[in-house]
C-alpha cells in the first residue's frame, strides 16, 4: 500500500478532505507503477530472447563414401546408419549430410560396368533416403581421381556455401532497416553467424578400405596423411576383420588414430557386391540383399553376368599403374 504525506487544508470540508486524500493518493500510486513497469521494461530489454534456440556446439559432420557400388547394396545404406549414430554418440558431432560418390570408369577394375549404370543404381537405393545422396563429380571425370582429391572437391564445395550464405545474409541487413529495438538479436546472429565452424568431411569406409592403405604402390602415403590429418575416417568393422591391430601395425595410421573412428557392427552383415555378383552370374535371387529398386534395374538392364565379369580383365589397376609410374 502506497503510504503519501498528509497534507490537507484546515479549511476544507471533512467529504472534500477525504476526496482530496484519495485522488492525491491514487494519481502517486499510479506514478509509481508507472516508473516500476518502465524499469522492468528496460530490465527485459536487456536479457536475451526466451525463444533463442540454445546454441549446438557439436562439429557439423558430412559423410562420404567412395567406392565401386558394383553395384550398391544395402550394406552400403547400413554403413552411414551406423556412423551416424557413432557420431552423435560421441556428443562431440552432428551429421548434416551423407554422399555417395561412385568411382569413374577410369579406375578399370576387373568387373567394374559403366559408371552410368552404377550411379543409377545409387540414385534409386538413396531414393527414399532424407539425408543420404549421390554425388556424379567424380564419375563423371575423364580420368580416375584420387580419393583426396574427392574430399577435396567435397570440403571446398562446404566453403563455397559457406561464404554464400554469409554474403546473402550482409546484403540482406545492408538493403534493410531494423528497427532500434531488434538490435540485441541482429548482434546475437551475427555473432553466431561468424563463431559457427564450417562443416567437416569425413571419409566413410569398411575395414577392408582401411586395410588397403597399407597396400604397396595402391595409396600414396603422401594422401593417406592429408586424409588422416585433414578430415579424418570412419571405418566400419566387419566380420573377421581386425582393423585395431592393423592401425598397430601401421606407423602411418598409429600417429593419426585419433581421426580414426572405429565402428563396430553388432548385428553380423556380410554382404558384399563382389557376392552379390557372384549370385547374379549363376541366377540366384538377390533380393533383400540390395533395394528392390535396383534389383529391378539389374533385371531390366541385364547386368552382371560372366561377360561383364571380364570387363577390364589383364588391365592393371589404375591407382597400381599410376603410383608404380611415380615410385
Amino acid at each position: 500500500m502506497c503510504h503519501v504525506p498528509l497534507r490537507i487544508s484546515e479549511s476544507l470540508p471533512g467529504a472534500l478532505k477525504i476526496a482530496s486524500l484519495t485522488y492525491t493518493s491514487h494519481k502517486e500510486e499510479q506514478s509509481l507503477r508507472l516508473h516500476l513497469s518502465s524499469s522492468e521494461a528496460v530490465q527485459q530489454s536487456l536479457l536475451p530472447p526466451q525463444n533463442m534456440e540454445k546454441s549446438d556446439d557439436r562439429r557439423e559432420v558430412v559423410l562420404l563414401a567412395t567406392g565401386s557400388f558394383n553395384p550398391i547394396t544395402v550394406m552400403h545404406l547400413r554403413l552411414f546408419e551406423l556412423a551416424r549414430d557413432y557420431l552423435h554418440e560421441t556428443g562431440k558431432y552432428k551429421v548434416i549430410k551423407g554422399i555417395i560418390s561412385p568411382v569413374g570408369d577410369g579406375y578399370k577394375k576387373k568387373g567394374l560396368i559403366e559408371a552410368s549404370h552404377r550411379l543409377a543404381m545409387a540414385n534409386l537405393a538413396t531414393k527414399n533416403s532424407n539425408w543420404i545422396e549421390v554425388d556424379s563429380w567424380e564419375c563423371s571425370q575423364k580420368e580416375w581421381m584420387e580419393t583426396v582429391l574427392v574430399l577435396r572437391h567435397h570440403q571446398q564445395k562446404l566453403a563455397n556455401a559457406n561464404t554464400s550464405d554469409s554474403s546473402e545474409k550482409v546484403v540482406h541487413k545492408k538493403g534493410h532497416k531494423r528497427k532500434r529495438e531488434n538490435s540485441y538479436q541482429d548482434k546475437t546472429d551475427r555473432c553466431l553467424q561468424e563463431s559457427k565452424v564450417m562443416p567437416q568431411v569425413k571419409l566413410l569406409c569398411g575395414a577392408d578400405m582401411l586395410e588397403s592403405l597399407g597396400k604397396p604402390n595402391l595409396w600414396k602415403n603422401e594422401d593417406v596423411i592429408e586424409i588422416l590429418s585433414s578430415f579424418g575416417i570412419v571405418c566400419i568393422t566387419r566380420l573377421g576383420s581386425n582393423a585395431s591391430n592393423f592401425i598397430y601395425e601401421s606407423d602411418i595410421l598409429w600417429k593419426y588414430k585419433h581421426m580414426i573412428h572405429l565402428v563396430e557392427e553388432w548385428i553380423t552383415n556380410d554382404i558384399s557386391s563382389t557376392k552379390i555378383r557372384r549370385a547374379l552370374r549363376r541366377g540366384m535371387s538377390i533380393r533383400y540383399l540390395v533395394p528392390d529398386s535396383v534389383v529391378e534395374y539389374i533385371e531390366n538392364h541385364e547386368l552382371y553376368n560372366e561377360r561383364s565379369e571380364e570387363r577390364n580383365s589383364g588391365i592393371i589397376l589404375e591407382p597400381l599403374a599410376r603410383n608404380s609410374k611415380n615410385s
